[in-house]
């Protein structure tokens, strides 16, 4: 069953990481249980093999096994977007065929690190839709601070206006609301349709962004129910209430956020509870030390005792 996303998809898109074995391989048994947590936190789609998913360390192969899996597990009930970036087009269609003939909503790309003109990046989408064909969705993902690739407002909107098929955008830029506004004003007008926007780094700034106009949030936040929750409470008019929640949560992930370090903290919560076999990141990759390790539990324990007082 297919479940394509479209330019009106809302709510929370998690982030998912990708388990591996603690000898490095594919965990498939680890991958059905994460899919049945995130489902049971109630988030409204996936986006698999995304830079947080360690799509660049494997294999088309394994990418394309990793992805069957988690589209059979999921089974149509939430959508799922796959990430096929890569640095060839030949092998971006490949994964695309492949994960949309297995259900897959659209598909997630991001721009190659030599793209730093207006003019490159505008030729770059051009290609990938004319490669992946007009009938797949694509999510764009402007995400500067890891693929070094900076796009102005301008061009952004550009490329939404001529490539019809781009109909989401994965808002990571930093900082980045005033880039969101005008996404979202100059959006959904007689010049540009409207688009999806879902915002990441692991929700620093979500209630701002949602405040701003975007969608929701796409980002892999090890507490995915606080992104749901944070989410249905803005969109019911609760904007307080929403941000209250988030307060209860931001030590963690602002401790969740560091640069180089966010992965494995990420998938060392995940394992502890008791979604992950293996907190395993896939070398060249982070390790969390003894001092880490203390910081966490001790966040983990604040965390708990803060909902606690919080009744949720």
């Amino acid at each position: 069953m297919t479940n394509r996303f479209d330019r009106d998809a809302k709510g929370v898109y998690i982030i998912a990481a990708t388990p591996f074995a603690e000898d490095g391989s594919l965990d498939l048994e680890s991958t059905d249980r994460m899919v049945d947590f995130y489902l049971d936190c109630g988030v409204t789609g996936m986006t698999i093999l995304g830079i947080m998913g360690e799509a660049p360390k494997l294999s088309g192969e394994e990418s394309a096994q990793f992805a069957t899996r988690v589209l059979d597990r999921v089974a149509g009930r939430v959508p799922v977007i796959v990430g096929v970036s890569g640095a060839g087009l030949d092998p971006m269609k490949a994964l695309t065929d492949r994960v949309m003939a297995a259900g897959a909503a659209g598909v997630m790309v991001a721009p190659m690190p030599s793209l730093q003109t207006d003019a490159q990046q505008k030729k770059y989408f051009a290609q990938v839709c004319q490669t992946l064909g007009p009938d797949v969705p694509i999510c764009l993902q402007d995400y500067p601070m890891t693929t070094k690739v900076n796009f102005s407002t301008e061009t952004l909107l550009d490329i939404f206006r001529d490539n019809p098929q781009i109909i989401m955008l994965k808002h990571e830029d930093w900082p980045g609301l005033n880039k969101l506004d005008r996404m979202r004003a100059e959006t959904g007008t007689d010049q540009i349709d409207r688009i999806s926007i879902l915002v990441g780094n692991a929700a620093l700034f979500l209630p701002q962004e949602l405040q701003r106009g975007a969608d929701g949030a796409m980002t892999g936040f090890a507490y995915p129910e606080m992104l749901v929750e944070v989410v249905r409470r803005h969109q019911a008019g609760d904007v307080d209430g929403a941000e209250d929640l988030f307060d209860a949560y931001l030590p963690m992930v602002r401790y969740e956020q560091q640069l180089g370090l966010g992965l494995a903290i990420r998938k060392e919560i995940l394992h502890r509870r008791g979604v992950l076999a293996s907190p395993k990141v896939r070398a060249p990759g982070p390790v969390m030390s003894a001092a880490d390790h203390a910081d966490l539990t001790r966040l983990m324990a604040r965390l708990d005792q803060k909902l606690a007082a919080l009744d949720t």
